[in-house]
């Protein structure tokens, strides 16, 4: 039955991204909060229907930590669940990504058109520069800039080697970081095909501000951020209601 409603659901999935896409695509003309509309709608819907057919609820903890100002979201990176949520989440963002992802129809373009910053991964030192002369545009602009700091998905439970990236640009940018823990790999795990019903908590920690980031050693701030993250994701994961 689960590989049934997860069949079932991909369907749906594919048929709202590339609707929602196109909304995106042909709305940019308008401004960007059009288009953002239509990426806030696309993602209520997807988790309408993840609710509908999967059964995964999502909770949020943590709320209370959202600055108003925009700043650095260093989020753990399980699946791709929290990219879903993530624009419910917080205010207007751009992601951080690999380039490849451009070349995906509708979706990619979609990515494009919202701003987003695609690096190519062959090249760390472009990289590097390309996310800080970026990020701090946005940032000054007051869009939000999301970091996934393992660079990619890691099982539940187990955690990636963390990059600097996101605290190099806070530190130039002269911006907070908030940092993200989540256990939403409990129900859609790296690249699984099958999702099993349960409840994702997406929890925010404790806001970090610019004055402490401007004042701390990369170094210890990355590995403190690394272990507050970590931590209370391996605690929803333990937690996790997760139905067979």
């Amino acid at each position: 039955m689960l590989v049934i409603r997860s069949c079932f659901f991909n369907f749906i999935f594919a048929c709202l991204t590339f609707i929602y896409s196109i909304l995106v695509i042909i709305s940019r003309p308008f401004g960007y909060a059009a288009s953002w509309f239509w990426a806030k709608a696309w993602t209520h819907s997807v988790l309408f229907s993840l609710r509908l057919i999967c059964g995964i609820r999502i909770t949020i903890e943590g709320q209370e930590h959202i600055p108003q100002e925009a700043c650095v979201l260093m989020a753990k990176h399980q699946s791709a669940l929290e990219t879903i949520a993530m624009p419910m989440l917080i205010p207007a963002y751009v992601w951080i990504l690999k380039r490849e992802l451009f070349y995906i129809p509708f979706f990619g373009w979609t990515l494009w058109v919202l701003d987003a910053i695609a690096i190519r991964r062959n090249n760390p030192r472009e990289a590097i520069k390309q996310v800080n002369k970026q990020g701090i545009k946005f940032l000054n602009q007051g869009k939000w800039v999301v970091v996934f700091p393992e660079g990619t998905r890691s099982n539940l439970g187990s955690a990636g080697d963390y990059k600097p990236g996101g605290i190099s640009l806070a530190q130039k940018a002269n911006v907070g970081i908030l940092p993200l823990a989540h256990n939403a790999g409990a129900c859609w795990s790296k690249q699984a095909f099958v999702k099993k019903p349960g409840t994702v908590t997406l929890r925010f920690l404790p806001f970090i501000s610019a004055q402490h980031i401007q004042g701390g050693k990369r170094s210890e701030l990355l590995k403190q951020i690394q272990s507050d993250i970590e931590h209370h994701s391996l605690e929803l994961a333990e937690d996790a209601n997760i139905q067979k």
